[in-house]
């Protein structure tokens, strides 16, 4: 028997105000970005943002449905919108923020299990690294270099041959 470790390396930004003026500006569009998401069942509302190779800004907002797996996820959102209008096109950077309706924002957000399988997926297809920017409304933010981290054993193209 043997035993493995997954580890990977983060950065914690705990003063917004250390954060590239790049960064900032991509997580203050998720943050405004937040109202129109379409969450009346959850009332949690998480919005993301992404600057593109191209210096294009796409953003995406949860949306759910009275038949729950209809909903999608604000992730998941933003990457079909960037397959649709820009096939292939390069995320540099995702900005993921939420806000509760009754509740506090204050620490980094995660994606879910879909949506790092469908960040992993995208990454595969352009094959660069997307950068991760987690966070609340207010408080630190992560700072992930690529999404596979978020997904060990990930289930890929390669799986299917």
């Amino acid at each position: 028997m043997k035993e493995k470790i997954y580890q990977f390396a983060y950065t914690i930004v705990e003063d917004r105000g250390e954060l590239s003026v790049e960064d900032a500006a991509l997580l203050q569009q998720a943050e405004e970005f937040i109202g129109t998401a379409y969450a009346p069942y959850s009332r949690f509302h998480v919005a993301s943002a992404a600057r593109l190779a191209n210096g294009q800004i796409v953003k995406g907002t949860n949306q759910e449905n009275a038949s729950f797996p209809v909903g999608i996820c604000a992730e998941r959102t933003l990457l079909s919108t960037v397959g649709s209008l820009y096939p292939n096109a390069i995320i540099h950077t995702m900005a993921i923020t939420y806000k509760p309706a009754d509740g506090v924002s204050n620490t980094p957000i995660s994606p879910c299990g879909l949506c790092r399988q469908s960040l992993l997926e995208y990454e595969n297809r352009v094959k660069h690294p997307i950068r991760l920017l987690l966070a609340g409304i207010e408080g630190p933010v992560y700072i992930i270099e690529s999404a596979k981290n978020l997904l060990p054993f990930a289930f890929s193209n390669e799986d299917l041959k």
